[in-house]
């Protein structure tokens, strides 16, 4: 039996991809940072799926030690997977001088190096019989620089870049894509950045179901990346006619009057 494995699944997104698969009744193996909100996750979703294979294992991204655990309990439960859809992100939102270490080294972690780990682990159990699929969720931040919401912007763009790469490397083993959404209002600071944004956030923001829905029919393409939502498609084909320096100004205007600390799935 070939499990699904979801990180950040009590998130907003998480759980809209949990949700949907667990409906197709699909094996998951679900992850986040609360143990207890994993359990309470497990128990609605068997409330209403109650012969469903799920797993549940909490795990800090930011540490390697707490993600080889993750693949040890695999191991010892004899869990194979054919799905990663690595949804976990800190967005921190802040001019970078009012950075400190340990944020840097969340973000980037938890971002990045996380999604490049799990994919490292995964690849290990996975059957890479082409049927194999590896999800990764980015941002349409990262079409262009984002003064003010830098290091997330940089770090979407890297895993981005890498599982693109790694899409090539795998040709004919296994399907990788990166889903690249707008906002998504999911908790109320969220929203909160949706409606201080004006007419653009409202624009490039999407409901978490659709997007879910969306990404899953990529990667069953195997589609390099997938932008979603008309606007943010619109957003980057315009961005690409425009200098540099205009786009970086414009971004700093869009983020530079609404700030948010570490929050992550």
């Amino acid at each position: 039996m070939d499990y699904t494995l979801i990180t950040g699944a009590c998130g907003g997104l998480g759980g809209a991809f949990t949700r949907l698969l667990a409906k197709q009744n699909v094996p998951l193996m679900l992850t986040g940072r609360s143990g207890e909100r994993l359990s309470s996750l497990r128990t609605d979703l068997l409330s209403q799926y109650p012969d469903l294979p799920i797993e549940i294992f909490p795990c800090d991204l930011r540490d390697e030690d707490s993600r080889a655990a993750l693949f040890s309990h695999a191991d010892e439960k004899g869990i194979r997977f054919c799905r990663l859809v690595y949804v976990a992100g800190v967005d921190t939102q802040m001019a970078f001088e009012k950075y400190d270490e340990g944020r840097i080294i969340t973000q980037s972690r938890v971002n990045f190096e996380g999604a490049v780990s799990f994919i490292g682990h995964f690849l290990a159990r996975a059957p890479l019989d082409g049927n194999t699929e590896i999800l990764c969720v980015g941002s349409v931040t990262s079409i262009m620089p984002e003064p003010y919401f830098a290091l997330y912007a940089a770090t979407k763009k890297a895993l981005e870049y890498f599982t693109m790469a790694l899409r090539t490397e795998l040709k004919g083993r296994a399907k990788v894509t990166c889903v690249l959404p707008g906002g998504m209002p999911t908790r109320d600071d969220i929203k909160e950045n949706i409606e201080a944004h004006g007419g653009y956030g409202a624009l490039s923001a999407m409901q978490p179901e659709e997007v879910a829905a969306k990404a899953l029919k990529a990667v069953k393409k195997n589609k390099r990346r997938t932008i979603v939502g008309f606007w943010n498609k619109l957003t980057n084909f315009g961005s690409s006619l425009i200098p540099m320096s205009l786009r970086i100004s414009f971004a700093a205007k869009v983020w530079k009057n609404t700030q948010k600390d570490f929050y992550g799935e």
